[in-house]
């Protein structure tokens, strides 16, 4: 077929219902690739990682204890908890699922007594374990639940000191009966202060093994802090986890928080890590070991080759503490912060971009330090003027919440009296930022999450179960409706406030998610990117909620999800500029009112029942079309190309599922040789068509 001419998509829609179209009724789709909107920004892609009890430690980190520095005392063991076990498959590392390490964790190899907490000279903390010696009987302190794989080396480190008559091993027991065997790492010589003794062992098994430190001889010892980990972790992160995330080329990470930001202070989690006192976090509930801090933080983006994004405490934090960061992280070895950090072994100034004030200090009911608006703008603008006198050269993110946050959340109700905040009243936070504090704000941060099962109903107040029998199209929408309704606000505040359009302030999306349902989410996520795509000028920055959600594992091999793919299919194969795309079919109109998780206009491209987004590349050699299919039935389109002189020939990248549900999709590669006069379009699939230039 010829690839000049006027390019018409057209299909047919087989699926049935009153909102989707049925074959009489063909659609002509019109992309004209000479009609160009501004570049996507590749931060779009950006991530989300936060201190949400353990979930960092146990998805990205390879330390394999818990408790490594002895937060909770060491005690008889609780009953047994039927998640505990959940250690992160046969690897090894960390504690798997659970987001939280309680007491109980270490207990005495022993009688109960044998061990006592320190408390009159603690190596960090609080306390430190002391294990008084009974001659040849074996005492000392042990945790159970460790995984081990066969030949693999495992190197560790332990904080010791005791009686030079006391005698102290490392133990690995394989099983639990009498006769179980132990693997055996003897240490050196005791002195009265703890000293650091490094170990390393080749596993003799493979599963779930009792790690011990335990001593014979007289008198007694002490282990300040203990680490273990496997020999082929990548500056303390897990390789297989960094090699499958950085394939997804993000820009941009977004750390430490979250909620768990507003209660941080970041000066714990710096210098050596075996003397960052662990502490409890009030947010989470939950053990806090301070080993990734700041620091590592930027050993972890620069293995992602990503940016990095800091979000500061506006909570419970202050002025002076935000400056002091951007100091630490961008001053030369000069100031006195960045001299600190280059006395922790970071000579270099590690020249972040990226400063978020605070995390969602709109959320009065449950956020630490959250404040009216009128006070916040004054803090916002303190925060702002003493981060950018450190550096001007930084980027300040704003913490907004534009109407449809506030709605959803009900924070509304908390500032003022209506559900829906007016325009510039105190219950409309972006717009009081935006209204007093606009020269110290150059992104705006907004988030959303969707839950698969229920959605807000205005009419009601609150989240409602979904309608089992609605179109799997308006589930599938949803999330992007929270993109186009958050574009609309904006065209509001740029008839409230005209500076904004001499001046923009671009959207961050720094945190977002759908959380399961009936359906997979993998196609809502691919319309999340059309609608920012349609919107680039305004949305130029995002981070997902978490980027370890995107990861899956299976013993040793962690690999990307469905969700993952997505990412993965459109950062590789997507253009980055995109093109306007037109047709004769558009969404249904909405069925309720606009406010809460509903726009004026539903999101989408005039394609009913499948949406369309096309880009080139950015050296403009090819042209990129998207069709996302999010029914549950297969759909067929036909196509054909205007304003671009293209080869006849091309690739096929695709993410489907074989399965009815569309569960567990894969990505295809297929050369195409001609646009076909017809094309079909699984179920749930994302299809993207890379069309190069004569």
């Amino acid at each position: 077929m010829k690839t000049t001419g006027f390019l018409f998509l057209v299909f047919t829609a087989l699926a049935a219902g009153a909102q989707t179209p049925t074959p009489s009724q063909p659609v002509t789709v019109a992309i004209d690739a000479s009609k160009t909107g501004p570049p996507i920004s590749p931060y779009l892609y950006g991530q989300f990682i936060e201190h949400a009890g353990s979930l960092i430690y146990s998805s990205l980190w390879c330390e394999m204890l818990d408790d490594r520095k002895f937060y909770y005392d060491v005690t008889n063991k609780p009953p047994e908890d039927p998640n505990a076990g959940r250690r992160g498959g046969g690897g090894g590392f960390g504690p798997g699922r659970r987001r939280n390490v309680g007491p109980g964790r270490w207990n005495p190899i022993g009688p109960v007594d044998c061990v006592v907490m320190d408390t009159r000279s603690p190596f960090v903390g609080d306390h430190t374990p002391l294990i008084k010696l009974a001659g040849s009987e074996p005492r000392g302190i042990c945790q159970t639940g460790l995984n081990f794989i066969q030949g693999a080396t495992y190197n560790g480190r332990i904080q010791l000191a005791g009686d030079p008559t006391a005698k102290v091993t490392i133990g690995i027991l394989w099983g639990t009966n009498a006769g179980a065997r132990c693997q055996a790492v003897p240490l050196g010589g005791l002195s009265a202060d703890c000293k650091k003794v490094e170990f390393s062992f080749k596993a003799e098994n493979s599963g779930a093994a009792q790690f011990e430190i335990s001593g014979t001889g007289t008198g007694s010892f002490r282990v300040g802090a203990v680490s273990l980990m496997p020999a082929d972790n990548l500056e303390g992160f897990r390789p297989d986890a960094i090699a499958a995330l950085k394939s997804l080329r993000s820009g941009v990470y977004r750390f430490p928080g979250g909620n768990f930001v507003s209660a941080h202070e970041w000066r714990y989690a710096l210098g050596d890590p075996d003397q960052r006192a662990p502490v409890y976090d009030p947010v989470w509930r939950a053990l806090q070991p301070n080993d990734i801090g700041t620091d590592e933080f930027m050993t972890l983006c620069r293995l992602l080759g990503v940016e990095p994004y800091i979000t500061v405490n506006a909570g419970t934090g202050d002025a002076w503490s935000a400056a002091e960061y951007v100091e630490y992280a961008n001053g030369d070895a000069s100031t006195p912060m960045g001299k600190q950090r280059a006395a922790l072994g970071h000579p270099e100034p590690y020249r972040v971009k990226f400063w978020g004030i605070g995390n969602e200090m709109w959320g009065i009911s449950y956020q630490y330090g959250a404040m009216k608006l009128n006070q916040f703008e004054y803090k916002h603008n303190q925060f702002a003027k003493a981060m950018k006198k450190v550096d001007p050269t930084i980027k300040l993110i704003a913490c907004g919440a534009m109407p449809d946050t506030m709605t959803g959340s009900k924070e509304s109700l908390s500032l003022g009296t209506n559900l829906v905040p007016v325009y510039l009243s105190s219950a409309d936070w972006t717009g009081g930022l935006l209204k007093n504090c606009f020269d110290h704000i150059d992104l705006l941060s907004d988030h959303f999450y969707n839950y698969g099962n229920t959605h807000f109903s205005l009419a009601q107040g609150r989240q409602v179960t979904n309608d089992f029998h609605e179109p799997v199209t308006d589930w599938m929408r949803r999330p992007a409706n929270h993109i186009r309704i958050k574009y609309e606000e904006y065209k509001e505040y740029e008839k409230l406030l005209p500076e904004l359009v001499a001046h923009p302030k671009p959207l961050n999306l720094d945190e977002w998610a759908y959380m399961g349902g009936r359906y997979p989410v993998y196609p809502s996520y691919a319309w999340v990117f059309h609608e920012m795509f349609r919107h680039s000028d305004l949305f130029q920055m995002a981070a997902y909620t978490f980027a370890t959600s995107l990861l899956t594992r299976n013993g040793t091999n962690t690999s990307l999800n469905a969700n993952g793919l997505i990412f993965k299919i459109y950062r590789d194969h997507f253009g980055s500029i995109p093109i306007e795309v037109s047709g004769n079919s558009p969404q249904p109109k909405p069925t309720d009112p606009p406010g809460g998780e509903q726009p004026v206009v539903n999101a989408g491209s005039d394609t009913f029942p499948l949406d369309v987004a096309a880009a080139w590349t950015e050296d403009r050699h090819t042209l990129t079309v998207a069709v996302l299919n999010p029914t549950d039935i297969d759909q067929s389109l036909k196509l054909n190309i205007t304003g671009a002189a293209l080869s006849g020939k091309g690739t096929l990248r695709r993410l489907a599922s074989a399965e009815s549900n569309g569960q567990n999709p894969s990505l295809s590669n297929s050369p195409i040789d001609s646009i076909p006069d017809l094309i079909t379009l699984p179920r749930f699939s994302v299809s993207i068509y890379e069309l190069p230039v004569k």
